[in-house]
C-alpha cells in the first residue's frame, strides 16, 4: 500500500478502536506513534551507531545495547515529546483550567439556584414563566461554566422537579434543560471556543466577538419558542399561582435580582468586556474571573474547603483530558499529514469542483454525524483541522466557520442516539421520565439549532459586524 492509503487506513482504524469504547486520547497517541514508527523509520540513522560498534569490531554486549538503543531512535518519539512540550506550552490553554475552575466555584456556591428562584418570580407573568426564567438561568450559568454535563444535571435538579411539580409537560421542561444546558460551548467566555482556537490559529477574542450574536440569537430562539408554545398549548405550561411564586413587590424583586442576578451577570460582563476590548488576555482575563468566582462564594456564605477541593480537583481532571487530547491529537494529525492523508483528502474534495455553500454543508454533515459517536472536544481537536486546510481554496473566513462548527455541535447533545444531554438529565431525573420523552422534548430545540445555521449561512454578518466593529478589518 502507499503512504496516503495507509494514512486512510490508520483514520479507520482510529474510529473502528473508539467507537469500541477506548479511551480517545490514549488511543490518538498510541496511533500515533505506531503508524509515526512505520512512516519514520529510517534503519541508516537509527542504528549508525550500532553499525559503528560493528565495523569497530566492539564487544557483543555493546552492540546488543546500540541495537536495542536503536529501536527507540526513531524520530516519532521526538516528535511525541515536541508536541507534549508545545501543549503544556501553549499560552492560548492555559485560560482553559481558570474559566474550568470560575465554573465549578460557581456551581458549588448555591449562586444558581437563587438566580434560578429570583427569575422565576421575575418572569411570573409571562407565559411558560417557569421555562424561560431555566432557559435565562442556563445560559448564564453554562456560559460561567461552559461543560455541559454540569449545567444539565445542575439544571436538572433544580429547575426540572420544578417544572414537572408546577405540572410542565415532561417533554417540554427536558427540551429547555438539555437544550439551555449545552449553549454554554457557543456563547463566550467558551471553552470550546478556546479550543477552536488552539486548533485553528484563530484570533480567541475575535471567534469570542464573532459567537456573542449567534449565541444570543439561538437562546432567542429557545425563549420565543417556549413562551409561543405556552400560549398556544397553555395546558403545557400552566401559570402558576399567587400561592405558588409568593407576593413580592417590586422593590422585593429588584432587591432579589441586585443579589443574585446581576454579581453572576456583572462578573462574566467583566470577563468578557476586559477580553473583547483588550483589557485583558483571556488567561488574564480568566483568572480575574476565577477570583471572582471565589469572592461570589464568600459573599454568599458559601465557601468550604470541600466546595474547593472538589472544584480544584474537577478543574484538573478536565484540563488534564482536553491536554492529554491535543498531545494525540496533534501527534496523530502530524503522521497522518506526513503520510499524505491531508493531501489525498483535499485533492479528492478540491476535485468535486463544489461550490463553497455545498463545502459548507458538506462538512457540517460531517460534524452533525460525527457527533452522535463523539465528544464537542473530539471533533475539534481531532476531526475539524482536516478541514482547515481546505477553507482557503473555499474562500472561507476560519472565524465563520468555527461558529458554525459550534452551532452545529449543539446537535450533539441533542440527537438520539447518543444524545449525552439527554442521558445526564435522565441520570439524575425521577424514575417515571422516561428517555423517549427527552428525547422527544429535544426535537424542537434541534430544528432551531438547525434553523439558526440557516440564518448564519444567509446573513453571514451577524458573525463578523462585533468583530468588524471593535477591531475593524
Amino acid at each position: 500500500m502507499s503512504d496516503p492509503v495507509i494514512a486512510l487506513f490508520m483514520l479507520g482504524i482510529f474510529l473502528f478502536i473508539i467507537l469500541l469504547g477506548f479511551p480517545v486520547a490514549f488511543t490518538l497517541m498510541a496511533m500515533g506513534i505506531m503508524f509515526g514508527y512505520y512512516a519514520y523509520f529510517d534503519p541508516g540513522r537509527m542504528w549508525r551507531a550500532y553499525d559503528r560498534a560493528v565495523r569497530a569490531d566492539a564487544d557483543q554486549l555493546t552492540q546488543i545495547q546500540l541495537w536495542i538503543e536503536g529501536l527507540f531512535n526513531n524520530r516519532i518519539f521526538d516528535l511525541f515529546v515536541n508536541q507534549t512540550y508545545s501543549v503544556m506550552d501553549n499560552d492560548v490553554l492555559t485560560a482553559v483550567p481558570l474559566f474550568l475552575f470560575m465554573g465549578y466555584i460557581v456551581e458549588r456556591a448555591n449562586i444558581v439556584a437563587r438566580l434560578f428562584h429570583t427569575l422565576n418570580i421575575a418572569a411570573r407573568h409571562i407565559p411558560g414563566s417557569m421555562a424561560v426564567a431555566a432557559l435565562i438561568t442556563c445560559t448564564l450559568f453554562a456560559t460561567a461554566t461552559g461543560i455541559v454535563g454540569a449545567v444539565v444535571t445542575l439544571m436538572g435538579l433544580l429547575a426540572f422537579p420544578a417544572m414537572l411539580k408546577a405540572r410542565y409537560d415532561t417533554s417540554l421542561a427536558s427540551g429547555v434543560i438539555c437544550a439551555g444546558g449545552t449553549l454554554g460551548i457557543l456563547i463566550p467566555p467558551s471553552i470550546m471556543l478556546i479550543v477552536y482556537a488552539a486548533a485553528s490559529g484563530v484570533s480567541i477574542v475575535k471567534l469570542y466577538a464573532g459567537a456573542l450574536l449567534p449565541g444570543l440569537l439561538l437562546a432567542g430562539l429557545y425563549v420565543v419558542y417556549v413562551i409561543g408554545r405556552s400560549m398556544m398549548q397553555p395546558h403545557l405550561a400552566p401559570k402558576p399561582s399567587r400561592a405558588e411564586v409568593g407576593e413580592f413587590t417590586i422593590g422585593q424583586i429588584v432587591l432579589r435580582l441586585l443579589t443574585s442576578f446581576f454579581p453572576l451577570a456583572f462578573l462574566i460582563m467583566a470577563v468578557l468586556g476586559a477580553i473583547l476590548f483588550g483589557l485583558a488576555t483571556p488567561s488574564e482575563a480568566a483568572a480575574v474571573g476565577a477570583l471572582g468566582g471565589l469572592v461570589l462564594t464568600f459573599a454568599y456564605r458559601a465557601f468550604t474547603w470541600q466546595r474547593l477541593r472538589e472544584s480544584v480537583y474537577l478543574t484538573l481532571r478536565t484540563t488534564a483530558m482536553v491536554c492529554w487530547l491535543f498531545v494525540g491529537s496533534w501527534t496523530f494529525s502530524s503522521v497522518f499529514s506526513y503520510l499524505g492523508g491531508e493531501q489525498i483528502i483535499s485533492e479528492f474534495v478540491t476535485g468535486l469542483d463544489i461550490s463553497p455553500v455545498v463545502f459548507l454543508i458538506m462538512a457540517q454533515i460531517i460534524i452533525f454525524l460525527l457527533g452522535w459517536p463523539l465528544e464537542w472536544s473530539e471533533i475539534i481537536i481531532i476531526f475539524v483541522p482536516i478541514f482547515l486546510p481546505l477553507l482557503p481554496h473555499f474562500g472561507i473566513d476560519p472565524l465563520f466557520f468555527g461558529i458554525l462548527v459550534a452551532l452545529n455541535l449543539q446537535t450533539s447533545f441533542l440527537t438520539p442516539p447518543m444524545a449525552m444531554s439527554a442521558y445526564y438529565l435522565k441520570g439524575i431525573a425521577p424514575p417515571h421520565v422516561q428517555l423517549n420523552q427527552i428525547f422527544k422534548g429535544n426535537y424542537p430545540y434541534l430544528a432551531m439549532v438547525l434553523f439558526a445555521m440557516v440564518i448564519l449561512y444567509n446573513f453571514p454578518g451577524i458573525t463578523f459586524w462585533l468583530p468588524d466593529l471593535i477591531y475593524g478589518r
